[in-house]
């Protein structure tokens, strides 16, 4: 029973179907470690015993009478607290949400739940999603399963501890500067950002199109079922592909031949921890070798362009929050304030100045890809580092810029291109490190594919953080 909740979800889901073991069990098995060990970690927003219990019986109750089941039948699943859910508040990590209760389902939620997948709760998130560290004023600090008091990351920290604490299988993410990407970093998970437009997003971000809906899991597999699950177009999301998705289950395992593969150290800009430097570093070996192929080490000219072009558009796109500030600033995350204010300093002007940079700093992205399939770099410049701190002690201080950390993710948020994070070793504390996967626009099969590859070789889904382990 105690073992059920660590369960991938790709073997959960046939053993349900095969009425080996009941989604009661598993149920009560995933509410029994949530109980151990979310104390400690705070990865919920808001539990649901009630209806995830009832949605075990149900589901129990479908199987034993022979009816037709989805693909995810049985196998709970966390929903991100920035993404609507009907009849739930929407609390958005932010104490000006009070009273913010959607009257719809969001179309990744309902193609979750219409597969059949058991809803455990919703997670937590920063304020309005804006920072790469794990705390808010709604819900306080979400702790890294590794280790107590250190930061998860990002605005979907919930979901990533969640996924490391063995709180069930499938956790939905939504990444708009690295947030499904940092906490799969930071917690030892898997977490890929598709292709812009995979996923519906909804309600359409604000963003400038930059957010993308994602799969948080312990396992590729895992990632390439859920994914599956939420892709293709819907009418909702405007900017949603018009085009179905691979067949990332069944094609994940096919073999792909000459691959070129390009590692980055640093964009040519970044400041990276020397020990996520090595560890990602042999990690991009062992990837290329996996795949047989090559691996070229490069520095892209377009690299040292983006933190201007990414610091601009993160601050300039969170003034819409600036109409809160005149009555909840003093009850909202300093942090995110100064961002904002940051944000209106911007002219109309300015801001249409620096689009056309920004489209050319893509266009170079994409041009780079012509020449590569698959770019590695480290996910994230450092490890975990102390709660409540924006940088690590050893980093200059500043008011709101954590992007300084983070200068792997961003680009492949305006780019649109597909990206995750892999966990590629440990650092000598015992905290994770994961090696980012970069894939052509479109390519996400060939990034699960190269994520499955490195997998195979190295796994890692078997290992248990220490406020995972009941005590």
């Amino acid at each position: 029973m105690t073992e059920l909740n660590w369960l991938p979800a790709v073997e959960m889901a046939a053993l349900v179907r095969g009425k080996a073991v009941s989604p009661v069990e598993i149920a009560r098995a995933v509410l029994d470690q949530v109980e151990a060990c979310e104390p400690r970690i705070n990865a919920f927003s808001e539990l649901l015993p009630e209806r995830f219990l009832a949605a075990a019986r149900e589901a129990e109750r479908a199987v034993m009478a022979g009816e037709a089941t989805g693909p995810l039948h049985g196998v709970p699943v966390t929903i991100k607290d920035l993404t609507v859910m009907r009849g739930l508040r929407m609390g958005s990590g932010s104490l000006t949400q009070e009273g913010v209760v959607p009257a719809e389902d969001a179309p990744v939620v309902t193609r979750l739940l219409n597969a059949g997948a058991m809803p455990l709760g919703r997670t937590t998130t920063p304020e309005f999603g804006w920072t790469g560290v794990s705390r808010s004023p709604l819900t306080g600090e979400t702790h890294n399963p590794w280790r107590h008091g250190y930061n998860a990351g990002a605005s979907s920290a919930g979901a990533g501890a969640a996924a490391a604490a063995g709180f069930g299988p499938l956790h939905q993410g939504s990444d708009g500067a690295g947030s499904v990407r940092m906490p799969a970093h930071f917690c030892g998970i898997f977490g890929m950002k598709p292709s812009f437009g995979r996923v519906p997003y909804y309600p359409v971000n604000g963003g400038d199109y930059a957010s993308h809906v994602g799969p948080m899991t312990r396992t590729v597999a895992d990632a390439a079922l859920m994914l599956s699950v939420m892709a293709g177009p819907h009418p909702w999301d405007h900017t949603s592909l018009e085009a179905a998705p691979a067949d990332y289950s069944g094609r994940l395992h096919e073999p792909r031949a000459g691959l070129r593969i390009a590692y980055s150290a640093d964009l040519g800009h970044a400041r990276v921890d020397p020990e996520v430097a090595r560890l990602a570093r042999k990690a991009a070996e062992d990837l290329a070798a996996a795949a047989g192929a090559a691996l070229v080490e490069v520095t892209p000219g377009w690299g040292p362009l983006g933190p201007e072009i990414g610091r601009f558009f993160w601050s300039s796109h969170l003034t819409r929050l600036a109409p809160l500030l005149p009555d909840w600033a003093a009850r909202m995350d300093p942090g995110l304030v100064a961002c904002v204010k940051q944000g209106l300093t911007h002219s109309l002007s300015e801001y249409q100045r620096m689009r056309p940079r920004k489209y050319a700093y893509v266009a170079q992205i994409h041009r780079f890809f012509e020449e590569v399939d698959l770019l590695l770099t480290p996910a994230v410049s450092v490890p975990a580092f102390p709660l409540p701190r924006l940088r690590p002690a050893d980093w200059p201080e500043h008011a709101w810029d954590w992007l300084a950390w983070a200068e792997f993710s961003y680009p492949f948020n305006l780019s649109g291109n597909p990206a995750a994070s892999l966990p590629c070793g440990f650092t000598a504390e015992g905290l994770p490190v994961g090696l980012q996967v970069v894939g052509r626009r479109f390519d996400d099969l060939g990034v699960l594919q190269a994520s499955a590859l490195f997998e195979k070789a190295r796994p890692w889904a078997d290992r248990r953080p220490p406020l995972a382990r009941r005590e």
